[in-house]
């Protein structure tokens, strides 16, 4: 497996927004956290979340193959099988089935990130450390809050034996940890 240093010296080449990369970081530190929480291997289920959208440069026009050019770069880097199938799987648009607690976590955290870093920007401090779970959860109900952090895959958490509340508390104390990286 390679390093996270290696994986960022792999971004770079693939990846150009500098948005696109904090919502890397961000899946990153959640998936980091989940694995913790799981027991799981923190080392491949973060760098999972690092890479999981290094294809969205190019495949952002042909959603079709997003997942499945990022899982082919992924291949060629010598990454292990369950992270190339997990980055394959995290796009529904595939239906590939949810097989792993890796591939169920990715799917469910990649738009939890979305709904969370959207609920600092509506506060006036534009801050994580000032949101709560009870903050994100209100907005999660509002349809017309961040209409891209899709609800029923954020639901999916359900999969992973996690109630909404749990997930959304993992996921925010992940991020406020890197605040800063984050400009939130």
């Amino acid at each position: 497996m390679i390093s996270r240093l290696e994986a960022l010296t792999l971004l770079e080449k693939n990846v150009g927004n500098k948005n696109l990369l904090k919502h890397m970081y961000a899946v990153e530190v959640v998936m980091r956290a989940l694995a913790r929480h799981f027991g799981e291997d923190k080392e491949l289920w973060g760098l999972a979340g690092l890479l999981h959208d290094i294809d969205y440069d190019v495949t952002k026009d042909d959603f079709a193959q997003h997942g499945l050019v990022g899982g082919l770069i992924l291949e060629e880097a010598g990454l292990p099988a369950e992270l190339v199938y997990a980055v394959k799987s995290h796009n529904w648009y595939h239906g590939l089935a949810r097989t792993s607690l890796l591939d169920k976590a990715l799917y469910a955290t990649d738009p939890l990130t979305g709904l969370i870093v959207a609920g600092a920007l509506i506060h006036p401090e534009k801050k994580l450390g000032v949101i709560d779970v009870n903050f994100l959860i209100k907005r999660f109900h509002e349809k017309s809050f961040a209409r891209g952090a899709n609800r029923e895959l954020i639901a999916s958490c359900s999969e992973m034996g996690l109630s909404l509340d749990e997930f959304i508390g993992i996921g925010l104390e992940a991020m406020q940890g890197i605040h800063e990286e984050l400009g939130l």
